[in-house]
């Protein structure tokens, strides 16, 4: 996979200083994802994990693992990117930086200061979806870490000083992740094409205008409407007693008092009815491809098919070394000197299926886009063969045995599976569902999702650096 999401965040995730918020319609699947995260969570036993949820709306969901005597604990508030408005972009991602600032009972800079000090490390990240921060710790210090993230949860102090200077610190973090990034580019103007009404046609790092226009009462506003407990969970995995946890959250986060949240109103998407292109020039070496057909998200765990097989099918074209792409068009033909295959079926908004990839030095991107369709042709019409779907079903039932490393990667899989509307009791039943994909059901979505009607494509035309650096008018004075 070449597009961050679940699992970049859970491994490296973004922090107040170093984030990812680029091209997030490259989330790895659900068989990807499971592939990928070899030694994260494990099967969770019977009763564990444990939930329980406070007066005033917050969800504390504990899972106890007591191989190491450390603990994580996160913070998930049910607000990212897509919940902006049009001239606030960024505000989401935005307000994350400024939670490492100062409240009514700390200074700005303490609270990380206080998780070193603990023997921890702190971080956060934003999505379309969600914003959420989370510390690793010794699990003696779980209690004052509830006490810091219930504190910043209320009193917050939002001072126009500090948010002039941390404004500046996004504004360059879009520069070096964005307008400094060919690809990022790529995958920004190809959001831009597949979503006109949906949300997600905007960045999550913000358009640089509305960054520069933005103000310390656009964050305070984003901070008095969604951050309250009745809008947030808290999950916590670790060396833990989930009874004394349970103790702790009434104790820190009780007191907390819920409002009234802002309406959410459907921004669906209208019916695509033919392909769209767009081209981004930006100085590179190669040129690069980005293919979004619009897919049906995951809505109901039980009886839905069709994105369990488009799953497989990501999987099959480029979930392993021996994958139909690096097998037949990096090794192959050597149409691509990369070529990958994303889908991600668990989300808020509305799902797309990508397909990207850079030619071979020497090869076209219409070659390339040749050889991507045909891969997709091959399994419309002869289908995938018994080997390789048990391969990938192997595949995935050893990763969920190995997955027992990471107390990160477990809390990432509970906090993921809610915000997109799921339930981290479903997690076993995603991959139980998987292993029941038949070679006809991945032949069908093949057939069915991958047309023109609904396909975006977007191009990098690489440029040469001299070419791209603007030109000084006759006359003009250097600094």
């Amino acid at each position: 996979m070449h597009g961050p999401r679940i699992l970049a965040e859970a491994l490296f995730p973004n922090s107040s200083r170093d984030r990812l918020a680029t091209h997030p319609n490259m989330k790895p699947s659900i068989v990807v994802l499971t592939l990928l995260l070899a030694a994260v969570a494990p099967a969770p036993t019977l009763a564990n994990p444990f939930e329980t949820k406070l007066a005033n709306g917050l969800r504390v969901i504990v899972k106890e693992d007591r191989r190491a005597p450390t603990a994580v604990h996160m913070v998930w508030y049910r607000a990212g990117s897509m919940d902006e408005k049009d001239g606030t972009s960024g505000v989401a991602h935005a307000l994350e930086h400024l939670m490492f600032k100062g409240t009514k009972n700390l200074k700005s800079g303490e609270f990380n200061k206080r998780v070193a000090e603990a023997g921890g490390r702190d971080n956060a990240f934003t999505s379309r979806d969600y914003t959420a921060y989370f510390q690793i710790v010794p699990k003696a210090a779980l209690p004052e870490m509830m006490k810091l993230e219930s504190d910043r949860m209320a009193n917050l102090t939002l001072d126009a000083k500090e948010f002039a200077a941390e404004i500046k610190v996004v504004m360059e973090e879009r520069r070096l992740r964005t307008d400094d990034n060919p690809h990022a580019q790529v995958h920004e103007a190809l959001n831009s094409v597949i979503f006109q009404a949906h949300p997600y046609r905007r960045p999550i790092i913000g358009w640089m205008d509305d960054l520069e226009h933005m103000t310390w009462q656009d964050a305070r506003d984003w901070y008095k409407q969604w951050y309250a407990p009745n809008n947030a969970y808290v999950v916590i995995v670790g060396d833990v007693d989930h009874r004394e946890v349970f103790r702790l959250a009434q104790k820190y986060y009780g007191s907390l008092k819920p409002h009234a949240l802002p309406q959410r109103k459907p921004q669906n998407e209208p019916e695509q009815a033919g392909i769209r292109r767009v081209s981004v020039k930006a100085p590179a070496k190669l040129p690069y491809l980005a293919m979004a057909w619009k897919a049906p998200k995951l809505r109901d765990v039980q009886k839905d098919r069709d994105p369990y097989a488009l799953d497989v099918l990501a999987a099959v074209l480029d979930g392993h070394d021996a994958s139909r792409f690096a097998r037949s068009l990096v090794r192959g033909s050597r149409v691509a000197q990369s070529a990958g295959a994303g889908y991600d079926a668990t989300l808020r908004g509305e799902a797309n299926f990508v397909l990207d990839g850079q030619p071979a030095e020497g090869k076209t991107i219409a070659e390339l886009e040749a050889a991507l369709r045909a891969e997709i042709k091959r399994i419309q019409d002869e289908g995938v063969s018994a080997e390789e779907l048990a391969r990938v079903k192997t595949l995935s039932i050893a990763a969920q045995i190995y997955k027992r490393d990471s107390l990160m990667a477990q809390a990432m899989e509970i906090g993921g599976a809610e915000a997109s509307g799921l339930s981290w009791r479903d997690i076993d039943t995603l991959l139980e569902k998987v292993k029941t994909v038949t070679a006809e059901e991945v032949q069908a979505v093949a057939r069915k999702y991958f047309t023109d009607d609904t396909l975006s494509i977007a191009v990098l035309d690489p440029q040469s650096v001299e070419r791209s650096k603007p030109k000084k008018p006759a006359g003009a004075v250097r600094h």
